[in-house]
């Protein structure tokens, strides 16, 4: 029978596989972990967008079935935004005006007087109100607008619905280059058709708002002026019919 005699080669041998082998082990138990990690943290995320989803879905559900979000409450004296933020613009402008109706029946005004100096009416850059028209002081582009509000008093038809009534509101530009003053901006809007009787009888009458705004390339010497019809229906309170052009 043979002997074998281990020798201190061999075992160390021994002892650096072993040592191989471990080390082996080691690095893939950390990619495990890794790859357990990351599946959780994908499950994670699916699951907050599901959890997300759900709770849109019941919001929706609870709304639909009379459980209404809060109301968004809005201030019946907070003027027109449009009117808001078209005077913020015409100040920043360097050539900006910005006029105030004014309308008095017993005066037997054919036209809205149109006022620069009173309320929020201003006048800047060479723009100005002369013969209740605005004057153009260099070619340019302009934002020309205008606004009209009015308060009608309904009457009956034959067959006790309200009478309609049309409103209508209009810019027109005089100028040399184009010869006879043309229209740049209307519009007719017809009113009291949906107003229900007892507005009538109480005299609420109907509210109505025409309101015009547009970019044009407008020359020297321009002039610009309104045409309003329903004169005694017209309001004229502060932010309700306005009239303005602020250089672009």
């Amino acid at each position: 029978m043979t002997g074998y005699k281990i020798t201190k080669g061999d075992v160390e041998a021994g002892l650096q596989e072993r040592i191989e082998v471990l080390v082996e082990k080691k690095s893939t138990t950390a990619w495990m972990w890794k790859i357990l990690g990351a599946l959780l943290l994908v499950a994670l995320c699916i699951g907050g967008a599901r959890l997300y989803v759900w709770y849109q879905l019941e919001r929706s559900e609870s709304t639909q079935s009379g459980e209404t979000a809060a109301p968004i409450i809005m201030d019946p004296d907070v003027k027109t935004a449009a009117h808001s933020t078209l005077k913020e613009m015409s100040r920043k402008a360097k050539a900006a005006i910005h006029l105030v109706g004014h309308y008095d029946e017993d005066d037997n005004m054919l036209a809205v007087e149109w006022r620069d100096a009173v309320g929020q009416a201003f006048a800047q850059g060479g723009l100005h109100l002369y013969d209740n028209k605005i004057i153009i002081p260099e070619s340019g582009l302009y934002f020309v607008y205008s606004q009209a509000s009015f308060r009608v008093s309904c009457s009956k038809d034959t067959e006790g619905a309200g009478r309609p009534m049309p409103l209508s509101h209009r810019i027109r530009r005089a100028s040399k280059s184009i010869g006879q003053p043309v229209s740049l901006m209307s519009a007719v809007r017809s009113a009291c058709q949906n107003v229900q009787e007892d507005d009538m009888r109480s005299g609420q009458g109907c509210y109505s708002t025409i309101y015009l705004g547009a970019v044009f390339q407008l020359n020297k010497g321009d002039t610009l002026q309104t045409e309003t019809n329903q004169l005694p229906e017209l309001e004229t309170e502060e932010g309700k019919t306005f009239f303005g052009v602020f250089a672009l």
